[in-house]
């Protein structure tokens, strides 16, 4: 799949970061961390009035009276007539739990590749899986290193390290939402400058919605394509998928476990590190020197994914008129080479090709808007749903299968030009599609 290639290419370009919530220290600990809410209900007990407050903020019936950093707050109060801190009995849950299972493709990936993780989690797990010898632990109250380290993890919400910086009521969120920290900046630098891979996290923070909104933004401006992933354990409808993407420029990877996903990223490294230095330096030539790809070249596949994640490795926007005269001719050639004899896999490469391009920006009102449409009516007009001479079957079936992946807008202006442009049943059988 394209997006681990992308993801393993900013990996081995130094140019990855993980965002990890609860769900991630629960996969990597076999289930034993527990929720946020199953934190602060364990820490109901510890109180005076134990279970029955446990009941009176958690009801059964699971309609909370107040929000978990409100829950939080009063858990605080409750404490604090005791002679307890709350953020000191929190550590010392969190720092009990252990890494358990198998573990084995994240900490290949982690103690082998440069990675920034950013995390809300107060527990210290991913220094363990990534090797503490090779990693700096940064956590709010405490001094800042200043040397060089392969990994590096941003507890934005502090950790065990420094419990009194822990944010977990409202007052602290109030405080964090409203400052101006060294983190609170690192978050938003880190989503502007990388490839982010959210793992076992929600966008139910509202910080992080801020945050994300604000890169989305610069996207959009910039033509740049989207570098957010969200990886979930469960699937994701369609309609959520078209949301994420659309409020916050944020593509869906469904349906995988933590540990599964990097066994799938570590299978795509190898290929991403052999083409990582010649991509760059050949974009470069392409883009700056007015230089062409070959036939040769753009007869594989995996190279159109290539050139993209370079694009963006060289600071230049698919918007740029020196990348679209190049995509342009990318695409030409593309189109040239499904005329030779015997070329039907550059039908079904053409069309993967456009598929893709549609996935991860918004293409209506660019430059390269025109380049694209055209490339597109000749790829749904040379596909048929049958096996039939002188026509793609398998281009067919990549429109058809990965239509829903494309960005909604995207989705609306190839309905609309195909539908004015030609009378093909097949094509219009695809775009058609709710």
């Amino acid at each position: 799949m394209s997006e681990y290639f992308e993801i393993a290419y900013a990996a081995v370009s130094n140019r990855l970061c993980l965002f990890t919530g609860t769900g991630f220290s629960k996969a990597v600990s076999s289930n034993e961390a527990p929720s946020w809410q199953g934190l602060l209900e364990e820490v109901c007990l510890l109180t005076p009035r134990g279970n029955d407050l446990k009941v009176a903020l958690f009801p059964d019936d699971g309609k909370n009276p107040l929000s978990l950093e409100e829950a939080a707050q009063v858990l605080s109060i409750e404490l604090l007539n005791v002679n307890k801190n709350l953020h000191e009995e929190i550590s010392q849950i969190i720092s009990k739990i252990e890494i358990k299972g198998d573990n084995s493709a994240i900490s290949d990936f982690l103690s082998s590749k440069p990675v920034r993780v950013i995390t809300t989690n107060y527990d210290k797990l991913a220094e363990k899986l990534a090797g503490e010898d090779n990693c700096q632990s940064l956590t709010p109250g405490l001094p800042i290193p200043r040397s060089s380290t392969r990994v590096k993890v941003y507890h934005v919400h502090g950790s065990i390290d420094s419990p009194e910086n822990m944010v977990v009521t409202s007052d602290d969120y109030f405080k964090f939402m409203n400052g101006s920290s060294y983190f609170s900046k690192k978050l938003s630098t880190v989503l502007h400058e990388n490839t982010v891979v959210i793992l076992g996290y929600s966008l139910g923070d509202t910080n992080l919605k801020a945050i994300i909104s604000d890169y989305k933004g610069f996207s959009k401006s910039h033509v740049i394509g989207s570098n957010i992933f969200l990886v979930s354990r469960s699937h994701v409808d369609q309609s959520v998928k078209d949301y994420y993407a659309h409020c916050y420029g944020i593509r869906v990877i469904d349906s995988i476990e933590v540990n599964e996903f990097f066994r799938t990223l570590n299978a795509y490294l190898p290929s991403a590190e052999k083409c990582t230095e010649s991509s760059i330096n050949n974009i470069k030539k392409v883009v700056f020197e007015g230089q062409y790809f070959t036939k040769g070249f753009l007869r594989i596949e995996n190279v159109f994914y290539e050139i993209i994640s370079s694009i963006a490795a060289i600071g230049k926007s698919i918007d740029d008129p020196e990348v679209v005269r190049a995509l342009g001719q990318i695409i030409e050639t593309k189109i040239a080479l499904t005329c030779e004899h015997n070329a039907w896999e550059q039908y079904e490469h053409l069309a993967r090709w456009l598929i893709y391009l549609a996935s991860i920006l918004e293409l209506k009102g660019t430059s390269i808007e025109t380049v694209y449409l055209k490339a597109t009516l000749i790829s749904m007009n040379s596909m048929r749903r049958e096996q039939y001479i002188g026509y793609s079957w398998h281009a067919y079936n990549s429109w058809n299968l990965r239509w829903p992946s494309i960005i909604s807008k995207n989705r609306i202006m190839i309905k609309e030009f195909i539908v004015e442009k030609t009378s093909w049943p097949d094509a219009l059988a695809v775009v058609r599609k709710t």
